[in-house]
């Protein structure tokens, strides 16, 4: 029977299959999943700022807040509970712009500035992103099945998809 582990803001899970792990309330924050097919271990992060170095270094700071920082964690993890860091995959969703703002508002593009800093965070790591459903001006929450890798994304009034 498979457990529903739900990731709050600025934390992750991991677990392996049969579970589904679920985030709520994506808007300008970004979900990612990270999957290994084979051992079918996975985890979902909720981060919701773009980069650690954004305030000042101190032993008590979440790293599981920052797309720098939560991805690297998250990968260790992973691998710590048995997935092959180099089988493992990424979908991801979320980054929206959820209220009009000023033109050149930092505050204003933080979902942009969000998707960026996964994505280049991604890269670093030589972890492909297989999916994604981000930007634009909804949100969104993702369940994670680790029995298929399948990410599920709902938003309201719109169709649900899944990769």
């Amino acid at each position: 029977m498979s457990k529903l582990l739900i990731v709050g803001i600025s934390d992750y899970k991991l677990s392996r299959h049969p579970n589904v792990i679920v985030t709520y309330a994506l808007g300008s924050c970004v979900g990612i999943c990270l999957y290994d097919n084979q051992t079918k271990i996975g985890g979902l992060s909720h981060i919701m700022l773009p980069n650690s170095n954004m305030f000042p270094k101190t032993d008590n700071i979440n790293r599981k807040k920052f797309a720098d920082t939560a991805i690297q964690d998250l990968v260790k993890d992973l691998v710590a509970m048995g997935a092959n860091r180099f089988r493992l995959v990424a979908k991801i969703a979320g980054g929206a712009q959820m209220f009009q703002m000023q033109q050149g508002s930092q505050i204003g593009n933080i979902g942009h500035r969000n998707i960026s800093s996964v994505k280049k965070t991604l890269q670093a790591l030589r972890i492909p992103i297989v999916a994604e459903d981000v930007g634009s001006n909804f949100g969104r929450t993702v369940y994670f099945s680790l029995d298929t890798g399948t990410m599920r994304v709902q938003s309201l009034n719109r169709n649900v998809c899944e990769f």
